[in-house]
């Protein structure tokens, strides 16, 4: 392929794993999070429309009965299919068959729920396999470019946080990119950086919660305060960034004092 220059006044990375900026600009240093890999797959899943357990209109997820750091997405789709795939440590997926296929159907028939509704499920298609995932950069902004979304910090794919913050990148960097080509000076780490990295945080916080435990004993509590929980789906439905919710502006103090308490039923 022939090589061209373009030239342009400023430069979005909105290139996901792909990093181009991170990789030319040496942005790239280590996240904070351990290297997980998740194997995954289509299946047909057969899962009768009467099975009183299961809503495919929701995404399904569920917990190693054993190994509460290792979880499972069942994604459906119209067409009778699903997104099947488990994630967890390198060193967990070491005591299952080299086999991939055969790794993620011993996984699946380890979590009951899951051993049942898949009892009749086919696996025609190949199972893939990605690792490392979890990234962080150096700087997400200067005046000359902003990094977006998956080029900039990617956390996890729980709870889809990098859909949310890959919109929020967007949305924050095109207000100080019209605002800059108009003739205003911005401070792209004021105004864009540490902007975007409020909800980045506050995720980290409940991503991290999500592994070591204390967001599962949350979220699993038989007896929830209605409103605390409205407050915690509410970040983990996007709304990351919204500081008048105390469990954004203090999530992690929050959060951890919350699990003690359901965890003594001092709540």
């Amino acid at each position: 392929k022939q090589a061209y220059q373009i030239e342009a006044d400023f430069v979005l990375d909105a290139s996901g794993f792909g990093r181009v900026l991170p990789r030319l600009l040496d942005l790239e240093e280590p996240s904070c999070l351990p290297p997980r890999k998740a194997i995954f797959t289509h299946i047909e899943d057969h899962i009768s429309p009467q099975e009183p357990e299961y809503d495919r209109n929701k995404i399904l997820i569920s917990v190693h009965p054993e190994n509460h750091d290792v979880w499972y997405w069942l994604i459906p789709f119209s067409n009778g299919t699903c997104s099947f795939g488990v994630v967890g440590e390198p060193e967990f997926f070491e005591q299952y068959p080299e086999d991939k296929l055969a790794a993620l159907q011993q996984l699946a028939n380890e979590e009951p729920g899951l051993a049942s509704l898949l009892r009749n499920a086919k696996y025609p298609n190949p199972v893939g396999e990605l690792g490392g995932y979890s990234a962080n950069v150096k700087r997400l902004a200067t005046e000359h470019y902003a990094l977006l979304g998956n080029a900039g910090e990617f956390l996890d794919p729980v709870f889809s946080s990098g859909v949310t913050i890959a919109m929020k990148s967007a949305q924050f960097a095109a207000d100080c990119v019209v605002r800059q080509l108009n003739g205003e000076v911005v401070d792209w780490q004021e105004e864009y950086s540490e902007r975007l990295m409020v909800g980045v945080n506050t995720f980290r916080t409940y991503v991290e919660g999500w592994y070591n435990g204390t967001l599962q004993d949350v979220i699993f509590y038989q007896a929830p305060n209605p409103r605390i929980k409205q407050m915690i789906s509410a970040i983990l439905a996007g709304y990351a960034w919204d500081t008048e919710n105390p469990y954004v502006k203090q999530s992690e103090q929050r959060l951890s004092t919350l699990a003690e308490l359901v965890r003594g039923e001092g709540f």
